[in-house]
């Protein structure tokens, strides 16, 4: 590859790369009605053809954008279950992380929960949901096997109930009737789920008889 090749590609890369923090930053100030192609090339100062040849249209930038979420999102979580601890405490630093992920990056979080109706994107975002509940999963079997988690459970069965619980409550924010949540309200209701949550996993000593 010659340089005038190689410079090229770092500068198409660049490109690319700037356009999609511009979507990032106008999904981030407004949401996806923000997200028009033409406030992409201002923001990115480049053309509107620029986006197309280095992104594509506008489902295509929101699947990019989805991609560096899915990443973000990845740093959260992977940092939560390597986290030294009991299986317990896993799981309650793995809910921390995806609770602490939606109120940083609300509308990347939502994103997820509500990606764009691409079938890259929807595969993608399964991808990332089913690589983060095996992990999920993998704690609540260990917590089955040394005894501190409830006998019975399915453990994959367990960790799609509880992202799904999770993603419901948070999605309360995002909501535009009087049952939107605030931050302070949020908190609550996270802790009170986690809670209820908590008491049916956790292993009860019997009491004898």
């Amino acid at each position: 590859m010659t340089i005038k090749a190689t410079r090229a590609t770092r500068r198409a890369a660049a490109t690319r790369a700037a356009i999609v923090k511009a979507a990032e930053d106008l999904l981030a100030e407004g949401g996806p009605s923000f997200l028009t192609l033409e406030a992409v090339a201002e923001r990115a100062d480049v053309a509107m053809q620029t986006v197309y040849n280095r992104v594509g249209g506008r489902s295509a930038v929101l699947i990019a954008v989805a991609e560096r979420a899915l990443e973000d999102n990845r740093q959260y979580m992977d940092a939560a279950y390597a986290t030294p601890g009991t299986p317990e405490e896993r799981i309650r630093a793995a809910a921390a992380a995806y609770a602490r992920f939606a109120t940083e990056r609300p509308h990347q979080f939502r994103l997820l929960a509500d990606p764009p109706d691409d079938p890259t994107a929807l595969e993608r975002v399964a991808d990332l949901v089913e690589e983060q509940n095996s992990k999920l999963a993998a704690a609540l079997s260990d917590g089955i096997a040394d005894g501190s988690i409830a006998p019975g459970i399915d453990p994959r069965t367990a960790a799609t109930a509880l992202w799904a619980t999770m993603n419901g409550i948070l999605s309360l924010s995002w909501r535009a009737d009087r049952l939107h949540a605030e931050p302070g309200q949020l908190e609550a209701v996270i802790a009170t789920a986690e809670a209820i949550t908590f008491q049916g996993l956790i292993r009860r000593p019997t009491t004898a008889q």
